[in-house]
């Protein structure tokens, strides 16, 4: 009796459940390693040639179709293997072995067919991704008509209950999860701080518009096209600026925008064989000065870049959509997002930094200051949704233009209006709660 019980049928049975429990993990392992392997690295690996990162790299452009595929295989070898199980074991005990065959094959596929493989595919996940890529890639096309018919079906259930499909969300993760990436490598220590403001601030120059960083109008240097020569000279001389917009009659009425070195070929060119006090006389401040060039104010950080690096010019007058003044925008503005504040011999004595830290842990900040410079010299996380500046912040959230020495709190943060003028909130005194 016991001879017919271990016989060939046995022996096959049992060599069949083996197979199948490598399968299982095969499949698992596969599953895991090109979910979690990351798409940079394989794109990396791919330009070097190494083998198999091509095929890892096809076979995650459609993830659907590559889960759909794997778990079919998966589903059939784990199904198979516990339905020959239980014939196994029902031969050995009877109607008991239903109930060791059960309680086996999930320690069986539990440790060998699930949370073996995938431990070594999340911990080499690019590695066995390159291995196993080649082989999903022709399962794939052998179980691509039942996938097909299994995505349709699951898209109409999911369309009927209100779900549909977002064609622009894996570019968005894409972007979520490289900034992720960097702040979680600051977090450990990987990356620094000035490294991380870089390449956050290169990322989100597409998502943030020049209405957040430009220079307000109320602050804007001009040259008022009817002044006397002398005393444009003297002002352009005077001022730190490279480019000052030229106006006349009203601060509206912008006719072009004057560069230094313009100006002073032109006071070269008008002098050369003259007096000098005759010569200046016929200065023509709109003969010398540039066209100037206006752009909304919803224009985003990055398009505008480009734009100044088309036209080779560095100031963009920003107006809104009644075409009135908003302000002024420079590439050095732009490129301050990402690298930080630019200074100059002449900011170096002019421009403050506007921050200034208490023994207690707050700050005193110009209204002026915006959001974002504030958290990146802070490291704090100020929401900029609603407002660009702090004093647009504490208005805002207040519903009213606060009075010198007011206090309020939100945002895990204390503001005190230190100072106020007129309608403007001047400094105020930041602390975290």
């Amino acid at each position: 009796m016991e001879l017919a019980i271990f016989d060939t049928a046995f022996w096959l049975t049992t060599a069949a459940i083996l197979v199948l429990l490598v399968l299982s993990a095969f499949f698992s392992g596969s599953e895991t390693s090109l979910t979690a392997a990351s798409r940079g690295k394989l794109k990396s690996l791919a330009d070097k040639r190494t083998p198999g990162a091509a095929s890892a790299m096809k076979v995650t452009e459609d993830n659907e179709r590559m889960i759909g595929a794997i778990l079919l295989g998966n589903n059939i070898v784990n199904i198979l293997s516990a339905a020959l199980a239980t014939v196994l074991m029902t031969r050995l005990f009877g109607d008991s072995g239903v109930a060791f065959a059960t309680l086996g094959m999930t320690i069986l596929v539990l440790i060998f067919g699930e949370v073996l493989p995938k431990t070594l595919a999340i911990t080499f996940p690019e590695q066995v991704a390159m291995r196993v890529a080649p082989i999903i890639r022709v399962l794939i096309v052998v179980f691509s008509p039942i996938v097909g018919v299994v995505r349709k079906l699951v898209r109409g259930i999911l369309w009927s209950v209100g779900v549909r499909e977002n064609p622009e969300g894996r570019m968005l993760a894409m972007r979520a999860e490289i900034a992720g990436a960097i702040s979680l490598g600051h977090s450990e220590g990987a990356v620094g701080k000035e490294d991380r403001d870089r390449m956050l601030g290169a990322l989100d120059l597409s998502h943030r518009t020049v209405e957040e960083i430009m220079r307000h109008r109320s602050t804007i240097e001009m040259i008022d096209a009817d002044k006397s020569a002398d005393e444009i000279i003297t002002q352009a001389l005077a001022s730190p600026h490279t480019r000052l917009p030229v106006y006349r009659g009203s601060d509206e009425n912008i006719l072009g925008v004057l560069h230094a070195k313009d100006l002073l070929r032109e006071m070269d060119r008008l002098v050369r064989g003259k007096d000098a006090a005759v010569g200046w006389k016929d200065l023509d401040i709109l003969k010398v000065a540039m066209k100037p060039y206006f752009i909304p104010e919803t224009s985003s950080l990055a398009e505008q870049m480009r734009q100044f690096l088309k036209l080779r010019i560095h100031v963009a007058l920003v107006v809104d959509e009644y075409g009135a003044l908003r302000g002024l925008i420079t590439l050095e503005d732009i490129l301050e997002e990402i690298v930080g504040e630019i200074t100059d011999e002449f900011d170096v004595v002019l421009r403050d930094s506007g921050l200034k830290r208490g023994e207690d842990g707050s700050v005193l900040v110009e209204g002026s200051m915006t959001i974002r410079d504030l958290n990146r010299a802070t490291d704090w996380n100020l929401p900029d949704d609603e407002a660009n500046t702090l004093a647009g912040l504490v208005i805002h959230e207040a519903q009213m233009i606060p009075n010198e020495g007011q206090t309020f709190s939100f945002h895990g943060f204390r503001f005190e209006v230190v100072t106020r003028v007129q309608n403007r909130i001047a400094k105020l005194r930041v602390r975290r709660l």
